[in-house]
């Protein structure tokens, strides 16, 4: 993502969601709870452009995302989005699915790490959301349920189909995404859904943890570690061994690099600059 912006102003408010910046520390929170945080359109627009710019902003060294109330989220409003999606044509369903997409993409290229924390239910788009971070810290009461099957659709839904099988495993990601039935807390953390897995309603707190732990760290090094998962997934190894050498040759002549070797010799803890 790119730093250079154009004329446009930052967004001063986001409608569809709640934005908080804590000392580096990004937490973005659905916030319809009535409805268990379903998505609408203008969430996902949010979503989309919200990630944009806080990757352009480079100001945010880790990311929370988060729904409030009962849940993390339950997936795109049924009322809003599938009842409106009946009246819309070809080119219009195109529109809205690339949009869906945008949002996994923004959460899989955010040059800073993104953890879900997430407790209740997690379905449909919104448990592709959590998919599409790089951690998932969850309750006990989570259960994720790629239901896309379950009206009609293709389970491939939102990189879905991309990102499960690199997650789980082709076996598990086929029957989650095929058959579309809830996985609890246990069950996704034994088959590595889950990377943490807390105690009942602790998931925020040990979201945050890890955040403060992420922003505190050498952040050029989280960013460029991201961004070489996410690009070597399909890259032969001759081209991700490449890839490798010509990112550690950059980040070698960084500034923290060259602070990890300083307060290795004066016998103190590195000062991460993120450069």
């Amino acid at each position: 993502m790119s730093p250079f912006t154009s004329s446009a102003p930052r967004t001063p408010e986001w409608r569809h969601l709640r934005l908080a910046i804590d000392d580096g520390v990004a937490t973005v929170t659905l916030a319809r709870p009535a409805k268990l945080n379903a998505l609408t359109f203008g969430a996902y627009a949010d979503l989309r452009d919200l990630l944009a710019e806080l990757s352009r902003e480079r100001t945010v060294r880790a990311l929370i995302l988060a729904g409030e109330g009962r849940g993390f989220c339950s997936g795109g409003d049924v009322d809003d989005i599938i009842g409106a999606t009946l009246a819309m044509d070809t080119a219009q369903l195109l529109d809205f699915n690339r949009m869906t997409g945008q949002v996994v993409r923004a959460l899989r290229e955010a040059p800073f790490p993104v953890i879900a924390a997430v407790h209740g239910v997690a379905a449909g788009a919104g448990a592709v959301l959590a998919l599409a971070a790089d951690f998932r810290v969850a309750d006990p009461s989570a259960r994720f349920a790629f239901l896309f099957t379950k009206v009609g659709l293709s389970g491939g839904d939102m990189g879905a189909a991309y990102l499960l099988p690199r997650v789980v495993g082709l076996g598990h990601a086929t029957r989650l995404l095929m058959l579309g039935e809830p996985v609890r807390a246990p069950e996704a953390e034994r088959i590595g859904l889950i990377s943490e897995l807390t105690e009942e309603g602790r998931a925020g707190e040990r979201a945050a943890a890890l955040a403060r732990r992420l922003a505190d760290g050498p952040a050029l090094a989280y960013a460029q570690t991201k961004a070489l998962l996410t690009a070597e997934l399909d890259m032969p190894l001759a081209a991700a061994v490449e890839l490798d050498a010509a990112t550690q040759a950059l980040l070698m002549n960084g500034e923290d690099y060259a602070e990890f070797h300083a307060a290795f010799t004066e016998k103190r803890p590195p000062k991460w600059q993120g450069r």
